[in-house]
């Protein structure tokens, strides 16, 4: 590092248009807007609440946040100009290794142990790792000499240093900071005031600089950890208490992830307060509850269902995260090919019938049955859904969550249902005979029914609602098709590499003979180092066809169920998920992994 140089507009801008980032002409338009830039990032950066400011912990805009804010694209590439590409073009010129910080691969320890949170904040310096005796340090200033002296003196250890965006630090300091200083300064607090008569009761998060402005530590340590769950693309949240501490784990992609340790006196309190904002009983710790939270991230609401459930050490929570953003998509966007779409299309557009989506937990029925919904949510149609629990609130459609315990289950709704003039039908689950026997006659009233069963495949659902009690006949003239589903993740689009299936594997998955050309992810920063980014669905759909129904009055066999169905043109889901790997979608592992 030259100790004459200084992280200027000037001097970042020469550096990209040396590497060819930008042409001579950017570099003059940055240096002349630049100031007036800057003052505007400055502005945007306040956050306003209940009339009042609040200013981020850090107001000075960097020269890579600067020029991040022009959205450049880099010439020859199509790439924009990211602050993270200039933090790593300003490492190669400085000499420092450039590092793109991953908050689920951090230890809240070493990051909060080392150096105090003021010194962090003023010089945007993090500790992110210690290995043998060495503490590697991420720094968003290269040339800050202070702060690097100040650190060799006060942690009189050997300092690797490392360089990444002042983003990148600022979220680690206020979420690791924040979070682990509410919880050692947490106090046993009990508030109320909640509606329990509303299920759509709205809380409001706070913003992220505004919960610095309160003394509430459990408040404050349980909106750092949803803040933190929605920056990180998490479907779940798992609090899960020790012998001697909790564990905070976040599911992202379908995998967990270990994030926090919280001190196991700290748990109950964490527990309480989760447990008031969805509205269950806090006193009550011996039987399972369930609840759920309605909130706002970014501008767009939030649905969070949460669940209690009593284990050895207390009580376990797991919040599921529903973003309407995933939860209410195109069906085109779900994952179907052509033939599939085509299909499911011809289901919805019958005016009565079953439409049956099945899959285990966690396969993505939830979103094509609501996104389905939506498709065909009018003003001319009345949309009933009969829910365990209602997912997520929709005005769109009236929806009713079971109660067993007042007699209120999936047959006795849908039985009232049918008296209040409905047009399409959503019945959670059909689990028992009576739901069955009552989808079929909702079906046969001339009602459009959707529904989920628990099966492994598509054929199985017929089997399923024989074993219910539905005679074959009614099966051939109410169910239009079966749905079966899985989620494989999807290949990052930034670390996708190309490879040749082996003999093994070629073996493994029944393919003829040849070079197949398939593709994974070597890990990058945009993925965490995973290979992967988001998920998509494989879809197994079985039209029950004129063959399919004349077969139902001769034989119950699954097989040949299956025989024909295949004969018709219906992709199984392993061979729905090879077509995604030969289509450079997902990975053969991952074919492996979802379809056995």
């Amino acid at each position: 590092m030259n100790g004459k140089k200084a992280l200027t507009l000037k001097y970042v801008a020469g550096v990209l248009r040396k590497k060819g980032f930008i042409t001579p002409e950017q570099e003059r338009e940055i240096l002349i807007k630049g100031e007036q830039q800057r003052a505007r990032l400055k502005r945007h950066h306040e956050t306003f609440y209940s009339g009042k400011k609040f200013h981020v912990i850090h107001e000075s805009i960097s020269p890579a946040e600067v020029i991040a804010s022009f959205n450049l694209e880099i010439p020859g590439t199509g790439k924009v100009l990211s602050e993270d590409i200039i933090t790593e073009a300003i490492a190669q010129d400085t000499g420092l290794p450039y590092r793109k910080i991953d908050p689920l691969k951090l230890d809240l320890d070493v990051v909060t142990s080392y150096i105090p949170r003021p010194f962090a904040q003023r010089h945007l310096v993090i500790p992110i790792e210690e290995k043998d005796g060495i503490i590697t340090v991420a720094i968003a200033d290269p040339f800050d000499l202070e702060a690097v002296e100040n650190l060799k003196r006060t942690l009189k250890m050997k300092i690797r240093l490392v360089l990444s965006s002042k983003t990148d630090i600022l979220k680690i300091v206020r979420e690791f900071y924040g979070f682990r200083y509410s919880v050692i300064a947490a106090e046993k607090e009990r508030t109320g005031g909640i509606d329990l008569g509303n299920l759509e009761q709205y809380v409001r998060l706070k913003g992220e600089t505004e919960i610095e402005a309160t003394d509430q530590h459990i408040v404050n340590a349980v909106e750092y950890l949803l803040h933190y769950a929605y920056d990180q693309r998490a479907s779940d949240i798992h609090i899960e208490p020790k012998r001697d501490r909790s564990l905070v784990r976040l599911r992202i992609d379908g995998v967990l992830h270990y994030i926090h340790t919280i001190p196991r006196v700290v748990h109950p309190s964490i527990v309480s307060r989760i447990k008031m904002l969805s509205r269950m009983d806090i006193a009550e710790k011996r039987r399972p509850q369930d609840g759920r939270i309605k909130t706002a991230f970014r501008g767009r609401e939030i649905e969070l269902r949460v669940s209690t459930l009593p284990t050895a050490f207390g009580e376990k929570i797991v919040i599921r995260i529903f973003d309407p953003d995933i939860l209410f998509q195109d069906l085109k966007d779900l994952g179907f090919y052509p033939r599939e779409l085509q299909l499911f299309n011809s289901f919805l557009k019958k005016t009565h019938g079953i439409i049956l989506v099945t899959g285990p937990t966690g396969s993505g029925k939830t979103t094509t049955l609501y996104s389905a919904l939506k498709f065909l949510s009018s003003p001319e149609v009345n949309i009933v859904t009969i829910e365990d629990p209602i997912e997520m609130v929709v005005e769109d459609f009236n929806q009713v969550g079971v109660q067993p315990q007042i007699g209120l289950d999936f047959a006795e709704s849908l039985r009232t249902i049918l008296r209040q003039d409905p047009d399409i039908i959503m019945v959670g689950e059909i689990r028992d005979p009576e739901t069955a026997s009552n989808a079929v006659q909702a079906a046969l009233t001339g009602h459009l029914v959707l529904s989920t069963l628990h099966t492994n495949d598509a054929p199985s659902s017929v089997t399923r609602l024989l074993d219910l009690g539905v005679p074959d006949f009614l099966i051939s003239s109410t169910v239009l098709g079966v749905v079966a589903q899985r989620l494989v993740r999807k290949i990052c689009s930034e670390c996708k590499k190309q490879r040749d299936l082996k003999p093994e594997e070629l073996e493994h998955l029944r393919l003829p003979e040849k070079t197949y050309t398939v593709y994974y992810g070597e890990g990058c920063r945009e993925c965490r180092g995973t290979g992967y980014k988001g998920r998509t669905g494989i879809f197994e759909i079985m039209a029950i066809s004129e063959r399919i129904r004349n077969i139902l009055s001769r034989t119950h066999d699954t097989g040949e169920i299956r025989k024909i169905a295949r004969s018709e043109g219906m992709m199984t889901l392993r061979e729905a998920a090879i077509k995604k790997m030969l289509d450079g979608i997902t990975t053969y592992e991952e074919v492996v992994s979802v379809t056995g």
